[in-house]
């Protein structure tokens, strides 16, 4: 179906579910532009100056053109109520619990994402502002509990194959968007908030993540990678400190 719509490769469990939505929405544009295309080609000769020589400003009259809006209406009804609000409704209301999941905190800014994880204990290590450095972007303080094995990365974004993600996504500057296609994700990162997103890998490789919000001049290089690899392979990376 994706290779149809001109989409990335579906690589979570979510995609296929959204890209029939998108096909659908396609479809119901298609049938609507060939429909509007045939009447105004018929219009055309129908009321050519030979047939209509003078205005009339009650124009045509019929069942027909109430007929195609009721049917159009009632197509836009069906996608919204069958196939829209649940697959909303799924992803707000579906979300896994934490503990069903891997959290990664992914904090925005110009021009680069940073990854930080809890690292084995399960547990973030307390973050500061006033801690923020070159080599602390996410100003994460060593000395509190639990910080000791949390893992940051910068624009590289690793994950297990079959587990669901739950990415919490903040900003440290200006408004981001968080875009990998090939999970078919997006959303803002917005300063001042933690906003979650979340998703569940199933294609091992290595997958674009993009800014989708014009965020300065360099918006074009906040660019950053999440690798999917198996359950196995992502243990021995944490167990490695992200190396």
């Amino acid at each position: 179906m994706s290779r149809w719509l001109g989409l990335p490769v579906q690589a979570s469990a979510q995609a296929a579910g959204l890209d029939r939505i998108t096909l659908l929405v396609h479809l119901l544009m298609a049938v609507i532009f060939v429909g509007w295309s045939a009447y105004f080609v018929y219009v055309l000769v129908r009321f050519r100056r030979s047939r209509q020589p003078a205005a009339n400003h009650h124009g045509a009259k019929g069942r027909w053109p109430a007929g195609v809006e009721a049917g159009v209406a009632l197509a836009e009804l069906v996608l919204l109520a069958a196939f829209s609000i649940p697959a909303w409704a799924s992803r707000v209301n579906g979300a896994p619990p934490g503990t069903a999941a891997v959290v990664v905190r992914v904090v925005g800014q110009q021009f680069s994402w940073s990854m930080h994880y809890a690292g084995p204990d399960g547990e973030f290590g307390r973050v500061d502002a006033a801690l923020i450095d070159a080599g602390n972007p996410v100003g994460l303080d060593r000395s509190s509990p639990h910080a000791a094995d949390d893992i940051v990365t910068i624009n590289d974004l690793h994950v297990p194959a079959g587990v669901p993600v739950i990415v919490q996504l903040s900003s440290k500057d200006v408004v981001h968007s968080f875009g990998v296609p090939a999970m078919r994700v997006k959303q803002d990162a917005m300063p001042g908030m933690m906003i979650p997103v979340w998703f569940t890998p199933t294609l091992p490789g290595t997958f674009d993540i993009a800014c989708s919000q014009l965020c300065g001049i360099g918006h074009y290089r906040m660019r950053a990678v999440v690798t999917v690899e198996s359950p196995e392979a992502f243990a021995r990376w944490m167990a490695a400190g992200g190396k």
